[in-house]
């Protein structure tokens, strides 16, 4: 572009000289209207398109955070949060029915109290903590044990074992407020409509609060992110035909097959 008789390049304001974006959001616009002409939703619509289409950004898992868990898998209690990492695609929502994974022989279930993380932050104190949450679900952390085994007995990392398609089935969220007690707050994990896991948030060895200022210090929390808080005693296997409840304080939070 030209300006004063001197050449710019295009994607540079000329007054300015830095960079200059409005040309590609012209054309980014341009685009999704585009786009919205063959699509039945107005979410497709610029610039609502980002809005709709955000991520969940991190699912954070604490492992060991009940005592008589880390000693049924003959594990010492961890003298600080033990965390990994999980990606969306882990996500199953809605009571969608959970697929077998056909690597793995040995799938087992770990029933957890999830947090869904309101606000940016970083390096969070203890005592802001409870400012970063305010909804709460219930989830299941699925691990493929027997290739969680291979990979600890030769040193590598497990995420094939725990971060895979569907590994994480989740409620839907609810206000933090409707509970009496989030620290003290039963839940369980039903299969067949027998209970085989059951625990309360009061026997977590790092509470919720400590566990947003530990991870913050490593990884910025975004809003969106969510923390699976920690299994109780009672994991083990599922199998095709399974039908998981999963309560928390008494209510129904989800309920899905396993196919």
């Amino acid at each position: 572009m030209k300006y004063k008789n001197q050449v710019f390049p295009a994607n540079f304001h000329p007054k300015s000289q830095k960079p200059d974006l409005s040309l590609y959001l012209q054309r980014a616009q341009g685009f999704f209207k585009g786009i919205g002409k063959y699509c039945p939703y107005h979410f497709l619509q610029w610039p609502k398109f980002y809005f709709f289409t955000k991520k969940i950004m991190k699912i954070i898992c604490i492992g060991r955070n009940y005592a008589d868990h880390a000693r049924e898998m003959s594990s010492p209690l961890p003298v600080e949060p033990v965390f990994f990492l999980k990606p969306d695609s882990c996500l199953l929502r809605n009571n969608q029915p959970f697929f077998y994974p056909k690597f793995t022989k040995e799938l087992h279930h770990e029933v957890e109290v999830v947090i869904k993380i309101c606000r940016l932050g970083k390096s969070i104190g203890e005592k802001y903590a409870p400012r970063y949450y305010s909804e709460v679900a219930l989830g299941i952390d699925f691990t493929a044990r027997d290739i969680q085994q291979q990979c600890k007995e030769k040193g590598l990392p497990w995420e094939k074992a725990k971060a895979f398609d569907g590994a994480a089935p989740i409620s839907s969220f609810i206000p933090i407020a409707e509970l009496q007690n989030l620290h003290a707050a039963d839940f369980r994990l039903d299969i067949n409509d027998k209970t085989v896991q059951q625990g309360n948030t009061a026997h977590m060895i790092f509470s919720f609060d400590s566990i947003i200022a530990y991870v913050s210090q490593f990884i910025t929390l975004k809003t969106g992110d969510l923390i699976y808080t920690g299994t109780p005693s009672g994991v083990g296997p599922v199998n095709i035909g399974d039908r998981l409840k999963g309560y928390l304080e008494g209510r129904l939070m989800f309920d899905f097959y396993v196919r």
